[in-house]
């Protein structure tokens, strides 16, 4: 079962996060059709590193993996009859998300009002960094400046020192999933009314709404000082700890019970009235004092040797794996979240959904679907080999 078969997406976005979100849409039955320009295209394409495709081709594996399971078609969106072509898709579509800079979409003639008057129902969503409205709405910008704009980069240090996280999470958690979850909400709104919405989802925003416990901690008076907070390393019950051969744990025991556990198995009886919730308060004398008793304690032995003490014991220490070791574990294989495709691996489905399994198909090359597009839109043979000849599209 598909869930979202018979949805049309109509995908302006490129490189990362707008091209993951339509990506989650197409593992789950949309229609997505990628529409690229006829110069470049999403140059995500030929971004190093590179590998073989299942087909052979040299790709670039990250473009291959979000891209996965959808159509491609090339238009020159200055032309007027490429024009003409995606106003033919927007008649035919459910949603278009586009990934401009605010403003070019308009310029272009396919701004919001142009759009809803064309399709009504049709939902768009704009993804940008800073919104279609405000000071910064024009600013460039990339992951790291919206994590540093909305406080999340200055929570996130090491040794005092902001840290930048491995996971693009202004991309990722604050565009591809807000973009996601605003646009599944404008489409089940449209399903309910027969009315479109316009989306502005911003990474910005994304990041902002969800910086949850700073904020709280500025409202109950408390300025949130990262490696002090309960989260961020204050509290010896929640951290990375090295191990004898330079390994790490990840320790995660925020409830009593579990630092309890902890305590018992790694023969730290003594600390187990050190807790949070006991009155040691996060980033004071005695909790790093409690900290660097659990540091010394594990850094005695291998991390092998302690995932063996804690293989039963329930208290929330895990090892921290390398990717590579991450994706052989068995737990995320009879879950079904990895599948390779010649060197390329896809991760997914987002979630586990009753009567769908992910089928992994190959990203479209640039304009593989130009043609059959056109003929589902209506064109005949000699319309498309005029069109090609025009360039106001692109076949690969």
């Amino acid at each position: 079962m598909n869930p979202l078969a018979g949805l049309r997406i109509l995908d302006l976005t490129r490189l990362l996060p707008g091209p993951a979100a339509t990506m989650h849409l197409a593992d789950f039955g949309a229609d997505v059709i990628k529409v690229e320009d006829t110069a470049e295209g999403d140059y995500m394409r030929s971004i190093p590193p590179t590998t073989k495709s299942a087909e052979g081709r040299e790709v670039n594996p990250a473009f291959e993996a979000i891209n996965r399971g959808k159509r491609s078609i090339r238009i020159d969106l200055k032309a007027p009859h490429g024009r003409e072509v995606l106003w033919k898709l927007i008649d035919t579509a459910d949603a278009l998300i586009e990934q401009f800079r605010p403003g070019v979409l308009g310029r272009l003639g396919f701004g919001w009002d142009a759009v809803h008057a064309r399709n009504p129902r049709l939902v768009l969503c704009s993804l940008s960094g800073y919104g279609q409205t405000g000071p910064w709405a024009q600013a460039a910008g990339h992951d790291i400046n919206y994590a540093a704009r909305t406080g999340v980069l200055d929570q996130n240090r090491a040794g005092g020192v902001p840290a930048l996280p491995n996971l693009q999470v202004g991309d990722l958690l604050g565009g591809t999933l807000t973009a996601l979850s605003a646009l599944l909400i404008a489409l089940l709104g449209a399903q309910r009314t027969g009315q479109g919405s316009r989306v502005d989802a911003a990474m910005t925003d994304g990041l902002l709404v969800h910086h949850l416990f700073p904020v709280a901690d500025l409202d109950a008076g408390q300025t949130p000082v990262a490696e002090r907070t309960l989260l961020t390393g204050g509290a010896a019950c929640y951290g990375v700890y090295e191990t004898a051969d330079r390994q790490y744990l990840a320790l995660g025991a925020l409830e009593l019970k579990f630092w309890q556990s902890f305590c018992d198995a790694a023969g730290l009886a003594e600390l187990k009235s050190h807790h949070w919730s006991l009155g040691e308060a996060p980033g004071c004398e005695a909790a790093r004092a409690t900290r660097e008793r659990v540091a010394e304690r594990l850094r005695s032995r291998t991390r092998a040797e302690w995932d063996a003490v804690f293989a039963n014991v329930d208290c929330c220490v895990t090892p921290i794996l390398t990717p590579l070791e991450a994706l052989a574990q068995p737990h995320h294989h009879v879950r079904a979240l990895v599948h390779r495709r010649g060197r390329v691996t896809a991760l997914g489905p987002l979630a586990q959904i009753s009567g769908h399994r992910l089928e992994v198909k190959a990203a479209p090359t640039a304009g593989e679907h130009t043609a059959a597009l056109l003929r589902e839109l209506g064109y005949d043979d000699a319309a498309i080999d005029e069109l090609l000849a025009s360039g106001a599209v692109k076949d690969r």
